[in-house]
């Protein structure tokens, strides 16, 4: 690193977010040490962002420290937990600047303060190939009330949280497909839905983020819960901007379900028993966040996309796998 160097930047930039967590100690020794709420179960979650995979080239570095932080917040979320620190490891490309680095920490540290969350330790380097950052987050909650995704049980309500597909839209508007600029935004700073947690736990029986894209992650959690999940296509809530790409295409039906195969949504879907309703409107309207049934639960196995006569509609990808 350029400049200052590394024990600089972390002492001039990283200490100060470590600020109020006793435990970080000012980020001056090998560790942090922990304290979790009496009563409470401590979640971890750790999440690697590459350049060239989850963002790209030349996006500003102040977007990139945001969704390093928000990609963890959403796991948290989907586990019904609210955030209590986070760790960041950095692998600064070799030829960076310290405009890169103090771009990316001005982000980093607005997105914290507005959380509420401390930075507690972490790692700095440089790499010959790209930059990476793995931000691990810790959450808390209630002893024994993490929601898994696991527990979808037939005859249970499928919801979904947000808009779905905005972020595959931004992509392609980065690659440059016309038309779809209001999206990019989506891509490159993914939703929050902390907010959620503890209106969800107790009343979601399984959940999981959209990640991946909502058919591979309605996959993940049908598998691990040994259900099978019906989603009307139909029911997908969509933007202004998915909405006018949906009417450009031949077939409605399939252009939803193209977006219901596109990854980075990191919204949360979830799957609650139907006498939960009312609560879970009630939870969408006290935290402003929109809640929308897309589906039901079933028994057997695997997600079925369906059109408005109920039959499945075929996609070529579910959604996205590094493998």
């Amino acid at each position: 690193m350029s400049g200052e160097g590394e024990f600089g930047y972390i002492r001039r930039r990283l200490a100060p977010l470590a600020s109020g967590y006793t435990g970080a100690f000012n980020l001056t020794d090998d560790a942090a040490v922990l304290a979790v709420p009496v009563g409470c179960e401590l979640v971890v979650t750790s999440d690697t962002l590459i350049e060239g995979v989850h963002f790209l080239p030349g996006d500003p570095p102040e977007t990139v420290a945001v969704k390093a932080l928000r990609v963890s917040l959403s796991d948290l979320a989907a586990m019904g937990a609210e955030p209590h620190a986070a760790m960041l490891s950095i692998s600064w490309p070799r030829d960076g600047s310290t405009d890169l680095r103090d771009r990316f920490t001005d982000g980093l540290a607005e997105e914290l303060s507005v959380r509420a969350v401390p930075l507690i330790g972490g790692d700095t380097t440089v790499t010959p190939g790209p930059w990476t950052i793995t931000g691990t987050l810790f959450g808390s909650l209630p002893a024994g009330s993490a929601v898994r995704r696991a527990g979808a049980r037939a005859g249970d309500h499928v919801y979904v949280t947000g808009t779905i597909g905005d972020a595959g839209l931004g992509l392609l508007s980065l690659q440059g497909e016309a038309g779809l600029g209001a999206a990019v935004e989506r891509y490159r700073i993914p939703p929050v839905r902390t907010a959620l947690a503890s209106h969800l736990r107790g009343r979601a029986n399984a959940m999981i983020d959209i990640s991946d894209g909502l058919a591979a992650d309605a996959g993940h959690l049908s598998t691990v819960s040994q259900v099978a999940l019906d989603v009307t296509l139909a029911d997908l809530p969509l933007s202004g901007t998915a909405r006018d790409w949906v009417a450009r295409q031949d077939d409605p039906d399939i252009a939803r379900a193209r977006l219901a195969g596109y990854g980075d949504d990191y919204e949360l879907l979830f799957c609650a028993p139907a006498d939960c309703h009312h609560a879970i409107q009630r939870a969408a309207r006290e935290t402003g966040i929109p809640i929308t049934r897309i589906g039901q639960v079933k028994k057997g196995e695997g997600v079925r996309l369906l059109d408005g006569s109920g039959a499945p509609v075929q996609i070529d990808s579910a959604g996205f796998t590094h493998f």
